[in-house]
């Protein structure tokens, strides 16, 4: 395809990758190929279309806002996009988060979210407090920032010269592993800023489940030991767990929280940053020095607020969250018997998220992704999982093609 040798790839070994499949349109859960083939995405794009491709309000919200304003500059003007999707941001998330800083993508969102938790606490002269609690298995982004507070894994394992240091510990399960936790937290305290945690499921890092309890009991630790919490929902957020956002299943409210990819349904890059009053309030201050200095050039874009509306408005009028305990019902009957299969250690179902934990080496799974292909259906399997993550809107017949699929591909590895 021209242009090619001139592109460099996300996550590709450029010497021998395989060269992408070229996307002409899409719509609904369909993606159609240049050749003529059709392919039913069933990770949803990096699992942020949670409505589906070309969903018709989203397109004309944005096109009706390009008609008027494409884009400027959030600082020293501003739309009023910007503050309608701020409101209504506040008015959907956990109680008690009521401001919000926007960017362009989920990675800046949590760098947005450290510098808050870090600057809270130095405008407060207690600028010892610099480090952060984070898990192993954890992602976060691949910004410094993000990178920084992740687990060690394949994402990050070359850049270790260029991340900072920071508490990478053990998620706990249970309650001697709650006790030596609560004992980290309490001797390390003073230098912390904050804990961040993707809530009831680490995604990128192996999607690896814990449930709400222990959640709830992490957040009750960290106010106990005078520890922001920082709950990462870029991944969980927008229904794809059962409910609007993951940790309202554990009754909590963070300090900070980070959303983004489904937040405008996919249509648009962006994504930000909502805070408590609490955290807000540190940073008024006479001096221009205690104000946060971030600014992403994109950020508050006004077709990105226009799509991101939209999306919210689509949530309220349509059966998301139905359609999110439909698709549970059907990975949790379409996938429960791969349990017994050889090379399956573990099958794992939440909201409309499927996981098979297996034993499969890289060659493997990239000739599963092509065999994936050559049926149909759009899943990319990585590391020791393979995922289903489909828009909410797919139909029944499109997720029973996918989990058709799923059977026929591992079949053949015994």
């Amino acid at each position: 395809m021209e242009g090619y040798d001139h592109i460099w790839l996300p996550y590709t070994q450029m010497q021998h990758g395989r060269i992408p499949l070229p996307v002409v349109g899409a719509k609904g859960c369909t993606l159609h190929l240049a050749d003529g083939r059709t392919l039913i995405d069933g990770i949803a794009s990096w699992w942020s279309m949670c409505h589906g491709y070309q969903y018709a309000p989203i397109v004309e919200a944005i096109t009706k806002q390009a008609e008027c304003l494409s884009h400027v500059m959030f600082a020293g003007l501003a739309h009023e996009g910007a503050y309608r999707l701020a409101s209504a941001l506040t008015r959907i998330a956990p109680r008690g988060l009521e401001r919000v800083f926007f960017a362009e993508s989920g990675s800046v969102a949590v760098e947005v979210a450290l510098k808050m938790a870090l600057q809270y606490w130095r405008n407060q002269g207690q600028a010892k407090r610099n480090k952060f609690v984070c898990f192993r298995h954890g992602y976060h982004g691949d910004t410094v920032g993000a990178m920084s507070v992740s687990g060690r894994s394949g994402f990050n394992a070359a850049y270790d010269s260029l991340t900072l240091k920071h508490y990478v510990l053990d998620l706990p399960q249970d309650e001697y592993s709650f006790a030596e936790f609560s004992d980290t937290l309490s001797a390390i305290a003073p230098q912390i800023a904050a804990l961040i945690i993707e809530p009831m499921v680490q995604c990128a890092g192996g999607f690896i489940f814990y449930s709400a309890d222990i959640l709830s009991e992490i957040c009750r630790l960290c106010d106990q030991h005078g520890i922001l919490l920082i709950v990462d929902e870029i991944a969980t957020g927008f229904g794809r767990l059962g409910t609007m956002f993951a940790c309202e299943e554990a009754a909590i409210t963070p300090d900070i929280m980070c959303v983004g990819k489904a937040l405008t349904g996919g249509h648009v890059a962006m994504a930000a940053t909502l805070a408590t009053a609490k955290i807000f309030n540190a940073f008024l201050d006479d001096s221009l020095e205690k104000a946060l200095m971030h600014g992403p050039t994109f950020m508050a874009n006004p077709l990105a607020c226009a799509a991101a509306l939209a999306s919210i408005e689509a949530f309220a009028r349509e059966p998301r969250l139905d359609q999110v305990e439909a698709i549970e019902d059907a990975l949790r009957s379409g996938l429960i018997d791969l349990r017994r299969h050889p090379r399956v250690d573990d099958v794992r179902i939440k909201g409309a998220l499927g996981v098979l934990e297996m034993r499969a080496s890289w060659e493997e799974i990239f000739a599963m992704r092509e065999q994936f292909v050559a049926r149909g259906i759009w899943l990319r399997p990585f590391g020791n999982t393979l995922y289903i993550m489909p828009p909410l809107t797919i139909s029944k017949q499109e997720l029973n093609d996918v989990l058709a699929a799923t059977h026929a591909v591992l079949h053949d590895y015994r």
